[in-house]
């Protein structure tokens, strides 16, 4: 009598497990996955241009950017950022700190895909530029891994052709980011 209440017990766990499983295959993320704050790390290089076309003008020399970011996400699709980068091993637009005047938004979907978009509003570097990026949330919502899609900055240029562009100008660029949940005493 025991061995049958147990396999039926043990056959309606499964049948539980498998039908929230089920449930959850449709919707594990939602912009509420990510709520307080991340560390992120930013590596690659900026390459040029991209024209009307989507065409790549590539500079003389790439740039190499390294940056390391605070994202304080809301839970609801906003965030703040600060950020400090080097490129080519130089402080990006001499920053001597920190810069904290970076806002963003962000849509998480049902699978863990999404987009952040990142704007500049002050500080070194110039208020303009503009962010678009892909990521996927994975690890129960503690990391956030993404590549920046598009990139729009106020000027650049020139590129080895001798091609300058003065206003919403797309940058080609191979930058990759990754961010893990700060932990505070363990806790999430």
């Amino acid at each position: 009598m025991k061995i049958r209440h147990l396999s039926a017990l043990s056959a309606i766990a499964i049948a539980l497990l498998s039908l929230s499983g089920a449930a959850q295959a449709g919707g594990l993320c939602s912009n509420a996955t990510l709520k307080g704050p991340y560390g992120f790390s930013a590596q690659g290089e900026v390459l040029g241009l991209l024209d009307a076309t989507g065409t790549l003008l590539p500079f003389a020399t790439p740039s190499v950017l390294n940056d390391v970011a605070i994202v304080t996400f809301d839970g609801m699709g906003n965030f703040t950022r600060t950020d400090f980068g080097n490129m080519n091993g130089v402080p990006k637009g001499g920053q001597t700190a920190f810069n904290p005047n970076q806002t963003g938004t962000h849509t998480v979907n049902p699978d863990c895909t999404g987009t952040m978009q990142i704007k500049y509003t002050a500080g070194p570097v110039p208020s303009g530029v503009v962010l678009d990026l892909e990521m996927v949330v994975a690890d129960d919502g503690t990391v956030v891994k993404a590549i920046i899609a598009k990139e729009t900055v106020p000027a650049a240029g020139p590129t080895a052709n001798g091609t300058t562009c003065s206003s919403n100008c797309q940058l080609g660029v191979q930058v990759s980011f990754e961010g893990k949940k700060v932990l505070v005493y363990g806790f999430r």
